[in-house]
C-alpha cells in the first residue's frame, strides 16, 4: 500500500523592527510567528528582518529591502510558496507585496485565523472563525481580484474558502449578518444555560492564560477529562466546561478557554467574545503561566492587559506557574512552580483554589443534633465545610465552614429548624 506524504508549504517570514519598539519584545514576537508557522504545519525556509522608523506605507518593508529579497530569491534559488508577514497589513501593502513577489502574502492576523479555522470543531467555533475571517477580508476585497484568484489551497484558504473570498461585498455582508444571527441564537442558549447553573448556585472557575501555557492539561487533571492537549499554539479553541468536586463534596464548574497571544487581532477579540464568556462570568480565574518560558513576564503582562480589555480584571485570580518539570532550580518562580503531571502538585493547586474561594465567602459556625446525616451531606455539597466535630456528651455536631454571600444555605436550614443552635 503506497502512502503519499504531504509536502509542507515553504514560507518566507519578513518582519520590520520599528526602532522605537522594545527589541526583546520584537524578537519574541518573531519567535511567536515561527511557532505559529509550526502550528500551521508550514516549513520556514528563511527569516528576513529590517530596522525602520515606521512601516513602509506601500510595501510594509522598504523598497530597497524588497529588491534584496527578489535578488536573493533569484541568486540563491530560495524557493517558497508563501510570504508570512510579522504584522497586520493594510489592503495596499498586501496588494503591492503580492504584485512584487508574485506569491501569496499572509499577514499575522490571517495566519492566526487560519490556525483557528483548522482547530474549530464545534458549530459555534466554526461560525466564530468564519465571521472573523469575513470581517477581516471585507475591507480588503477592493483591488485584490488577481491576488485572490491565485489562492490555490493551503495556508490562508481554510474556513470560508476561496470561493467565498471572490464573492462580492453584498454577498459577504449578507453572510456576516446570517452568521451573527446564528451566533446570537447560540449566545442566547448559552445565557439560559448559564442562568440555570446560577440558579443551582454552582461556583464557576475559569482557566485563562497565554496560549500553550498548559490550561488544557490542568483542565484534564482537575476534572479527570481527556480533552485535546498538545504542545502547539491554540490547541484549545472551543470552550469546555465540566464539574469538579473539591473539599469532600463541594462542586464547582471548571471552564477551559482559548489561549491569549501578543497582538491578538481585534477581529478575534470581538468574534470570540462568546467563547470567552465562560471566563467573563466566572467567580474565580486560574491564570496558568508557562514558568519554563524565557518570556514569562511578557506572557503575564499580555494576559493581564487582555483581561483588562475584556473587563475581567476585577475577578479574583490565582496565578499558577506551570511546567515545573521543564524548569531549572535557578529559574524565577521555581519554588512556587507546579506540574500538571505531579499528583502532589494537583493537590497543592486544589488547596490554593479552596483558600481563594473561601476568602470571598462568609464564615459560619453551627450546631446540629445527631442523626442529621442528610443535613451534613447538604452542607458539604452547598458550602465549604472546614471541620465537623462531634461532642459525645451533648450529642451535637459542631460544624465550621464557609458559604457564598448570595447562597443563604445556613439561613434556610435555620428556618427549617434543622439547626438547633447557631453562632458566628
Amino acid at each position: 500500500m503506497n502512502e503519499t506524504k504531504k509536502n509542507k508549504e515553504r514560507v518566507l517570514i519578513i518582519a520590520v523592527y520599528k526602532k522605537r519598539d522594545d527589541e526583546f519584545e520584537f524578537k519574541e514576537s518573531l519567535n511567536e510567528i515561527v511557532s505559529l508557522c509550526e502550528t500551521a504545519d508550514l516549513e520556514v525556509v528563511d527569516i528576513i528582518t529590517q530596522n525602520k522608523d515606521r512601516f513602509d506605507s506601500t510595501f510594509y518593508i522598504g523598497k530597497g529591502k524588497l529588491d534584496e529579497i527578489i535578488e536573493l530569491t533569484d541568486k540563491e534559488d530560495l524557493t517558497y510558496d508563501c510570504v508570512i508577514v510579522g504584522d497586520e497589513l493594510s489592503t495596499a501593502q498586501s496588494k503591492h507585496l503580492n504584485e512584487a513577489l508574485q506569491c501569496k502574502i499572509i499577514d499575522r492576523t490571517q495566519l492566526i485565523l487560519d490556525i483557528f479555522a483548522s482547530r474549530a470543531k464545534s458549530r459555534e467555533g466554526k461560525l466564530q472563525v468564519e465571521l472573523a475571517q469575513l470581517e477581516y477580508l471585507l475591507p480588503r476585497l477592493s483591488g485584490h481580484g488577481q491576488s485572490l484568484s491565485r489562492l490555490g489551497g493551503g495556508i490562508g484558504t481554510r474556513g470560508p474558502g476561496e470561493t467565498k473570498l471572490e464573492t462580492n461585498r453584498r454577498h459577504i455582508r449578507s453572510r456576516i449578518t446570517d452568521i451573527k444571527r446564528e451566533i446570537s441564537t447560540i449566545k442566547a442558549h448559552r445565557t439560559r444555560y448559564r442562568e440555570n447553573r446560577k440558579k443551582q448556585q454552582f461556583l464557576q472557575v475559569a482557566l485563562v492564560g497565554y496560549t500553550n501555557a498548559g490550561k488544557s492539561s490542568w483542565f484534564n487533571q482537575l476534572t479527570k477529562s481527556t480533552t485535546f492537549e498538545e504542545n502547539l499554539l491554540f490547541a484549545t479553541l472551543d470552550p469546555k466546561s465540566k464539574m469538579m468536586s473539591i473539599n469532600d463534596g463541594f462542586d464547582i464548574l471548571l471552564s477551559d478557554t482559548v489561549g491569549f497571544i501578543q497582538k491578538l487581532p481585534t477581529h478575534l477579540i470581538d468574534a470570540f467574545s462568546s467563547t470567552l464568556e465562560e471566563a467573563k462570568y466566572a467567580d474565580v480565574l486560574i491564570h496558568v503561566v508557562d514558568g519554563s518560558h524565557h518570556n514569562v513576564d511578557i506572557h503575564i503582562k499580555t494576559v493581564n492587559e487582555l483581561l483588562t480589555t475584556l473587563e475581567m480584571n476585577h475577578i479574583p485570580c490565582m496565578m499558577v506557574y506551570n511546567k515545573k518539570d521543564l524548569m531549572h532550580e535557578t529559574d524565577a518562580h521555581y519554588d512556587e512552580a507546579v506540574s500538571a503531571r505531579d499528583i502532589d502538585d494537583i493537590q497543592v493547586i486544589i488547596q490554593k483554589l479552596i483558600h481563594l474561594i473561601q476568602s470571598d465567602m462568609l464564615p459560619y459556625h453551627i450546631s446540629i443534633i445527631k442523626n442529621s446525616g442528610e443535613v451534613i451531606s447538604h452542607l458539604k455539597n452547598a458550602t465549604l465545610v472546614k471541620d465537623i466535630l462531634f461532642n459525645e456528651d451533648s450529642e451535637i455536631y459542631e460544624v465550621h465552614g464557609y458559604e457564598r454571600k448570595d447562597n443563604g444555605v445556613i439561613e434556610q436550614l435555620i428556618n427549617k429548624q434543622y439547626i438547633k443552635k447557631f453562632t458566628i
